[in-house]
């Protein structure tokens, strides 16, 4: 590792356990957090990203459908629920769903991404057809959907266990679950914002139950509204030893919270120094993660592209249509194309490489 000069001489100790091969901790995590030093903490966090990835950048042609708005969970931090009389409900039919599928026939698109609400009104039957419908019609798209708050309603509703549900979703066409519904591992967040959802434990437990049945999944934390330093280096330290038994994570994410339209509409935006330690923070304290994504709909294309220089080493995707962030007052586009994700990833200085949903490189195409 080269020498770096830092303002912040805490970060030197960092440094010298990186130097060492030894593994940050938790006072690690917090002072990472906590340091003034934006780029102090970008330049530790480029030297990993960079022995890692070199200059490659990521990125996918995907899809995003959001089947259903309608959810029981009523978590405060949400913008997309609604109950089932609410104006704005939604819930789409199967043939809804061919719909928007069709609309994009002619494009090449890898990764047809799907999470929603607990709509009590949807059967399970819903959801096994859901994904059939999906690899009928993208039998070469990789399908993610379902998070582990979902997985759990569907064991729920069917009395089933968890291996069962993903089981049978897997055979319906199932190749991969997003990181959603972590939001911080923590009780006492999970009191006070979501206190219908499954928590930390049962969260752990299904995702490790997916990764033992064959899934990959993503993780995520979403950041900037209640959580302390401590909760957050605690819910990716939690992360780390779950990757440390499974390996089933493929990438991490860290969602910066968007307040507008919910019951939090009083906090302000993250700012942009959160969010690049956010970035910064997980590239250093997730070692056994392989990639770190900046998700361009949460932070801005722009911010995204200064990620890259962060620890980052994707921009997720072409999305087509994002609804949940843009519900909670987004400003950036609600889907990119493949050539509009090319130039952000060459005008910040990368090598851009379309993927798969598993990082297999995509042929190059004209």
């Amino acid at each position: 590792m080269p020498k770096i000069p830092f303002s912040d001489k805490d970060l030197l100790l960092i440094q010298k356990k990186m130097i060492d091969g030894q593994r940050l901790d938790f006072n690690d995590g917090c002072t990472l957090f906590r340091s003034p030093d934006l780029i102090g903490k970008a330049r530790l966090a480029d030297f990993i990203r960079k022995k890692r990835h070199g200059k490659t950048a990521y990125f996918v042609y995907n899809q995003h459908i959001n089947y259903t708005n309608i959810c029981k969970n009523y978590c405060e931090f949400c913008a997309f629920s609604r109950e089932k009389e609410e104006k704005g409900a939604f819930t789409l039919s199967i043939e809804d769903v061919k719909t928007q599928l069709q609309k994009r026939a002619g494009e090449p698109i890898q990764e047809i991404h799907v999470v929603g609400g607990l709509n009590p009104s949807l059967p399970f039957d819903y959801y096994i057809e859901l994904i059939e419908t999906i690899k009928k019609l993208r039998p070469g798209s990789a399908v993610k959907a379902f998070t582990a708050v979902e997985i759990d309603y569907f064991s729920e509703i069917t009395g089933m266990s968890v291996s069962e549900v993903i089981l049978q979703l897997k055979k319906a066409g199932l190749s991969m679950m997003p990181g959603g519904g972590a939001e911080v591992l923590n009780q006492r967040v999970r009191q006070q914002l979501f206190p219908r959802k499954i928590g930390k434990e049962r969260w752990l437990e299904i995702v490790k139950t997916a990764h033992e049945n064959g899934l990959t999944s993503n993780a995520t934390m979403l950041y900037g509204h209640i959580e302390t330093i401590e909760e957050r280096v605690e819910h990716l330290i939690t992360l780390r030893n779950l990757q440390a038994q499974t390996n089933g994570f493929s990438a991490y994410i860290p969602l910066a919270f968007h307040s507008e339209n919910t019951r939090l509409s009083h906090l302000p935006r993250t700012t942009a120094f959160d969010d690049l330690t956010n970035i910064a923070v997980a590239r250093l304290m997730l070692d056994n993660f392989s990639h770190i994504k900046a998700y361009w709909v949460m932070i801005g294309e722009p911010l995204a592209q200064l990620a890259l220089s962060f620890g980052a080493d994707d921009l997720d995707g072409t999305i087509i249509e994002e609804k949940i962030t843009h519900m909670a007052g987004a400003r950036t586009a609600k889907g990119l194309s493949r050539d509009e994700m090319i130039h952000l990833i060459q005008t910040a200085g990368f090598q851009p490489v379309e993927r798969d949903s598993f990082y297999n490189h995509i042929e190059n195409r004209s």
